[in-house]
């Protein structure tokens, strides 16, 4: 079992980051440095909140009400969520109500999706994050995408990808959060354990692969209905191995998954099910911390958007690129994919490829699912992720005794990496957050976020016009904006999800 100090030491590649205090200034007394601490941070509390709300606003009804950490915690503004999946989503407003950050509420619904949404979501595979912080006026992409393998494993019939969900979701908890990792996990093990309703958008996932997926026997008792075929929307899922393995993440930490018991468990099982991982890629796959790719936009805002290898994120840039010189949004599609399809072609500078020209188009053809989730809240924090198994349902085989499927290893066979996009709008001069957007939809995935992007950053359409005009095709997006920025005038914010999905948005006032 390894320590929580453990976990933390080894959660991701990042620089290290020194924090201290300031002492008394010269000629100052410490009690006189005291007043003035207490002061400004009394201040910059003030400031955070936004409007005309006060420090007794963010739970007004004072020791009688809910306690940190309880949903009815925060009253007035909460933030918003949204997500490809409604139990996602009020996993992730639960957390806002409860007093939690940006951060928190997406860790949540984020493993709330590994139980809800599987086939698209799930602890054996991965993702990335673009994070903002108002306090750093920066963004910063939490990269977890799951791991190919050098080559095939010997013996191998249905090679695996090497997951990185629960060390990327770890990860991504350092970043601004306020809630205790474990205590966001939790959730998601509950539903796991006493079940959860099939949702429309799983119904959909599992009749389109419900063939091969339920020959596996452990996935048709998952999947499956008693009677045959599989389930439908509004049937009960039940996943007690899954929930054991959330538990022992919980209170092992997510280092156990890739040097402890949990690790030599997965290296044991992952060869009955054909993945055949070890225990040394196990421990070596780590998350990055990387700069993002940023273009600008109008009025002083910057769009981040995640850099390769999450390179649906530069197909992204290149189209937003496209669409701020006057292209339309069928030629700022062909512009971004030619630009991921030179990257992957010949890799090279990607902030080169984002205002090329006069590339190759291109054409991707079936790529694997993802999934997207964006989130923001009453201090201006800002996540914005998209998530993969490489494949609907990964391998298609689920992990005897730890209840969760292997996302197929890229590269290999006709598996390709997704294209993953998310971004974030901020302004760096006003540490203002603007918009957040993340799409799924195959090769459509990139223009899915440039689309909307584009039309309500340099346009001014309203968010679900920006949507339905910016988002064509297979392209499900999941939209947040707040027209005067946050922290600012919150009633000017909202978030929407694509009505031809079947997510959930949610926020942004409790009463």
């Amino acid at each position: 079992m390894t320590s929580s100090a453990e976990n933390r030491a080894h959660a991701f590649r990042m620089p290290g980051v020194i924090a201290r205090a300031e002492g008394p200034r010269p000629g100052e007394t410490a009690t006189g440095a005291g007043r003035r601490l207490r002061a400004a941070l009394l201040a910059a509390a003030a400031l955070a909140l936004p409007g005309c709300e006060t420090l007794s606003s963010l739970n007004p009804l004072g020791p009688s009400g809910p306690p940190e950490g309880q949903p009815g915690f925060v009253r007035g503004f909460l933030g918003g969520i949204a997500t490809e999946d409604p139990a996602a989503a009020l996993a992730g407003r639960q957390v806002l109500s409860a007093g939690g950050t940006a951060v928190d509420a997406a860790v949540a619904a984020a493993f709330m999706m590994t139980v809800t949404l599987p086939s698209r979501v799930g602890i054996g595979g991965g993702g990335a994050c673009l994070v903002f912080d108002p306090q750093k006026a920066a963004v910063e992409a939490v990269m977890f995408l799951p791991r190919g393998r050098s080559a095939v494993p010997a013996g191998a019939d249905r090679p695996a990808a090497v997951p990185l969900m629960a060390r990327g979701l770890f990860a991504l908890h350092t970043r601004r959060s306020s809630r205790p990792f474990e205590e966001l996990l939790a959730p998601a093990e509950q539903r796991a354990r006493f079940g959860t309703e099939v949702s429309r958008g799983l119904a959909a996932d599992l009749a389109a692969v419900s063939g091969p997926l339920l020959a596996d026997p452990t996935a048709q008792g998952i999947f499956g209905r008693a009677g045959g075929g599989p389930k439908q929307a509004g049937d009960t899922m039940v996943q007690a191995e899954l929930a054991g393995t959330l538990g022992q993440l919980r209170l092992a930490g997510v280092g156990d998954m890739h040097q402890g018991t949990l690790a030599r468990r997965l290296e044991e099982t992952s060869r009955i099910v054909g993945g055949n991982l070890t225990l040394d890629e196990l421990r070596a796959a780590l998350p990055d911390l990387l700069a993002p790719l940023e273009v600008a936009s109008r009025n002083g805002d910057r769009v981040a958007f995640l850099p390769p290898p999450a390179d649906g994120g530069l197909a992204a840039a290149a189209a937003f690129e496209a669409l701020r010189g006057g292209a339309d949004i069928a030629q700022g599609e062909a512009r971004g994919l030619a630009a991921a399809a030179a990257w992957r072609a010949r890799g090279g500078d990607p902030k080169a490829l984002v205002t090329a020209t006069g590339l190759p188009p291109a054409q991707f053809g079936a790529l694997p699912a993802s999934a997207g989730l964006v989130t923001f809240d009453r201090r201006g924090i800002a996540v914005s992720c998209a998530f993969t198994m490489n494949n609907l349902f990964g391998t298609g085989r689920v992990v005897p005794g730890m209840g969760f499927l292997l996302a197929a290893a890229p590269g290999i066979g006709t598996v390709q990496p997704p294209l993953l996009s998310a971004a974030i709008a901020y302004n760096p001069n006003l540490r203002g957050f603007r918009l957040a957007a993340a799409a799924s939809g195959q090769q459509e995935a990139p223009i899915g976020v440039a689309g909307p992007a584009a039309l309500q950053l340099l346009r001014a359409l309203p968010a679900d016009a920006a949507l339905e005009g910016g988002a064509p095709g297979t392209a499900r997006t999941q939209l947040a904006a707040c027209i005067n920025y946050l922290p600012g005038r919150p009633d000017r914010c909202l978030a929407v999800t694509d009505p031809r999905g079947a997510g959930v948005s949610l926020g942004a006032v409790d009463q």
